[in-house]
């Protein structure tokens, strides 16, 4: 049970890296008309998805152990506004947000997942909160990805598989395997596949 519970984990950690930088990559795509625009009147902003995701982070990771997930001093509706944010204290704000995450994860330990935490009053064992935060990142991750390929459109770098490659890319990975490379990372082998066609 112990190894199943690092293993668990280990890919946790590493999956919110690889999301972190996957957002990192959209985002460093898209100029900074392009951060705060909107396509819709109701859509958000890549920029509002930013601020939300830091606002969750740091509220949900914050004293992980030992507090509500949803804290006092957070006022989620205004994440959904921009009031004097730029993108740099959007970003640094986000990086915060992340760090705090990190900082709460990192040090869990086996016996820690034997604990759980309240979000919202409920309690959550430490895999549903974790995997509750890592399917809401995601979901978000997904939409600045979606908003920063729209905005590149054919100047976009690829974050995937590029279309029509996916044998090239299995050889690839076959490639990396024979040369004594037994695991790649999930986010980086397509973006080092895409850059090395370049």
């Amino acid at each position: 049970m112990k190894e199943i519970i690092e293993n668990y984990h280990a890919d946790a950690v590493q999956s919110f890296r690889n999301y972190k930088k996957m957002a990192e990559r959209a985002i460093e795509q898209v100029s900074d008309e392009e951060f705060f625009a909107l396509i819709d009147a109701e859509a958000n902003s890549i920029a509002v998805i930013v601020k939300h995701i830091a606002g969750n982070l740091n509220s949900r990771w914050r004293d992980f152990l030992t507090s509500d997930g949803e804290k006092d001093d957070r006022h989620r509706d205004t994440e959904f506004e921009l009031i004097d944010d730029t993108r740099e204290s959007l970003m640094q704000f986000w990086e915060r947000g992340w760090q705090t995450l990190f900082d709460a994860i990192e040090p869990l330990t086996p016996e820690d997942f034997s604990r759980t935490v309240p979000i919202r009053g409920e309690p959550h064992t430490i895999v549903e909160a974790i995997n509750r935060q890592l399917t809401h990142y995601t979901y978000h991750i997904g939409q600045i990805v979606l908003l920063a390929k729209h905005y590149r459109s054919s100047e976009w770098k690829t974050l995937s598989v590029p279309k029509n490659q996916s044998a090239q890319f299995n050889q690839f990975l076959a490639d990396k395997q024979a040369s004594g490379e037994t695991k790649t990372n999930r986010l980086d082998a397509p973006f080092e596949f895409s850059e090395s066609n370049r």
